[in-house]
């Protein structure tokens, strides 16, 4: 879950390395302009789900959205309405209190051939587990058909990650922060070793329970795991792949001052550090200096004047909204609000609110993204809202 523990819009190039020490640049605060007013909406497509932390549909499945409660139910929205019957529910298996839950939900991409799902929730041990399952109807999946992909223990409550998605590639990514605790106290964000504070990247076709892809970052590299794609991350809650070009965006929330939007260009060879707990955003942490070298610094940032947990997006590719399309939307789960910006030359630009045509929304848990590139905002009391043109 996001946290209520942030500074603006600042590309990786406003920040240099000056023998091993961080200087920072000309970094601003209020690079946002409103978008004209009229432009946008939210339709509501229901208020009556439970804590919905995710959104996600099957791949060429125009007719569905499943929405993650996380409680530890998945339910489905066929052709705008609710149905009664969840698609899974793990609630007798499922620790939900605070950042736990039900948190992730992947579709494989041959979804329609082997109806297998992947879903990312926290056991009634604490524990992170990620498990597949398979569908026994377009409506319901098969409760006796779980099998443990990967169980990883968590030291703390909080700092949970949770999303999942396949990529591109056809791999299956998965998040996870670095374990919980104010500050990062066991250093798993910079631990090669342990898979907290990580993204990994899973073939879940090549091995049982999956096997590890050869040109993952870190095979071969002694004491890593090799699981491990990017690291360094606090608690990276939702990331996308740009389904245009492949990019990787990544919402990692922030401790106490910054939170922060990464991007991986496509075609990296992975292996990426994004910094913490050696830095919170574009900022040493805990320190007045601070060795940068190595680290991939965040596109855009905030600071707790403006918010207090960011929550990831995605880049608008849909058809509906064809002015948008490039944008990447993300927001704040405290304050609310909604901002984009695209991503450019290495750098976030063009960055906007969207406050004047949407307001806020008190508990923006997450976004999503149907098989049509539509997005949806999700608010934690049970209101899944669409992106629309207003009237």
């Amino acid at each position: 879950m996001p946290e209520d523990m942030l500074r603006c819009g600042v590309g990786p190039r406003a920040i240099v390395a000056a023998v091993g020490l961080t200087v920072v640049l000309g970094a601003c605060r209020d690079a946002t302009s409103p978008t004209s007013e009229g432009t946008l909406a939210l339709e509501v497509v229901t208020d009556e789900v439970a804590s919905p932390v995710g959104l996600a549909s099957p791949p060429g499945d125009a007719s569905r959205i499943f929405v993650l409660e996380q409680p530890g139910r998945v339910r489905v929205i066929r052709d705008g309405t609710l149905l009664t019957d969840a698609f899974l529910d793990i609630t007798s298996e499922t620790s939900a209190d605070g950042e736990r839950g039900l948190l992730g939900l992947a579709f494989h991409p041959d979804y329609d051939v082997n109806g297998y799902v992947f879903v990312y929730y926290t056991d009634n041990a604490g524990d992170t587990r990620v498990e597949r399952f398979t569908a026994a109807g377009p409506d319901m999946a098969d409760p006796g058909s779980g099998q443990i992909v990967l169980a990883v223990d968590q030291p703390y409550s909080n700092h949970n990650g949770g999303h999942m998605a396949f990529g591109p590639d056809g791999y299956l990514y998965v998040a996870l922060g670095d374990g919980g605790d104010g500050g990062d106290p066991q250093g798993n964000g910079q631990d090669l070793a342990t898979l907290l504070g990580s993204i990994l990247r899973l073939d879940v076709d090549g091995g049982s329970p999956y096997a590890v892809p050869s040109d993952n970052p870190f095979v071969g590299t002694a004491g890593a795991s090799p699981e491990i794609w990017v690291y360094g991350l606090r608690n990276p809650w939702r990331f996308s792949f740009d389904r245009a070009n492949g990019d990787l965006y990544i919402g990692d929330v922030g401790q106490s001052r910054l939170e922060e939007i990464s991007v991986q260009d496509a075609g990296s060879g992975g292996g990426e550090n994004f910094g913490w707990n050696v830095m919170e955003g574009t900022d040493c942490f805990g320190a007045a200096s601070c060795n940068t070298s190595g680290l991939t610094l965040p596109v855009y940032e905030y600071d707790h004047d403006e918010g207090c947990s960011v929550t990831g997006g995605y880049v608008y590719r849909g058809a509906a909204l064809t002015e948008l399309a490039g944008r990447y939307f993300f927001g704040d789960f405290c304050s609310g609000f909604v901002r984009s910006f695209r991503y450019q030359a290495g750098a976030a630009v063009d960055v906007q609110d969207h406050g004047v045509d949407l307001g806020t929304i008190g508990g923006l848990s997450s976004f999503g993204e149907d098989s049509a590139g539509e997005l949806y905002l999700l608010d934690i009391e049970g209101v899944v809202y669409r992106l629309v043109a207003s009237d």
